[in-house]
């Protein structure tokens, strides 16, 4: 969940964040040496090698914010992508039903990881991010989402990222906090009923 791609290269970055670049580090077929990434010099090849997320283990929900470098990525790869487009088309539930079937297409029991950036949250809903952009998930899209994969029985572990409460006023952060709290709570199996 994401509105970003974070598929970057320090080659095929516009902005120079790094922050947009650690799924371009971890795919396979993108980068293959770290040496030219400066502070990871630490890392072991060998290990970076065998560590790495092939093109087809993932799914991107909820992108609207994405570089020229990382389509062509995207598109190269073959990467499963459901943009906001995507999601106004079909609705939440369709793609939700597409992303866990694609997911689980070659073993219905496979354990799922959930990385939720908040910025996938429309900013009305979640203000408190460094990438905030508009036209993202809505309240009860994003709960969908966490609830979706929660009742799927598949999800393994999740994360939240980007939730700073530190860069909104007393009311955003409140706002974007409680979201942030609700979505890892529907992630943990709680449900209306």
């Amino acid at each position: 969940m994401d509105a970003h791609a974070d598929i970057n290269t320090p080659e095929t970055t516009e902005s120079g964040n790094i922050h947009g670049m650690p799924v371009g580090f971890m795919m396979k077929g993108i980068m293959e040496s770290h040496h030219s990434l400066p502070g990871f010099e630490w890392l072991d090849q060998e290990f970076y090698k065998t560590c790495r997320l092939a093109p087809d283990s993932i799914v991107y929900i909820g992108l609207r914010d994405v570089d020229r470098g990382e389509r062509r990525m995207l598109r190269d790869l073959n990467i499963k992508c459901f943009t906001m487009y995507d999601i106004d088309h079909y609705g939440i539930g369709k793609v939700m039903e597409m992303a866990l079937d694609y997911m689980l297409r070659n073993d219905r029991n496979r354990p799922i990881h959930l990385s939720y950036d908040i910025d996938a949250c429309d900013p009305s809903h979640a203000p408190a991010t460094g990438t905030a952009v508009r036209g993202g998930l809505t309240y009860r899209e994003a709960h969908f989402v966490a609830e979706y994969v929660a009742n799927d029985g598949n999800l393994a572990s999740a994360d939240m990222v980007e939730l700073n409460p530190t860069l909104s006023n007393g009311s955003g952060s409140r706002e974007t906090l409680e979201l942030g709290l609700g979505l890892i709570t529907s992630l943990m199996g709680k449900s209306i009923i």
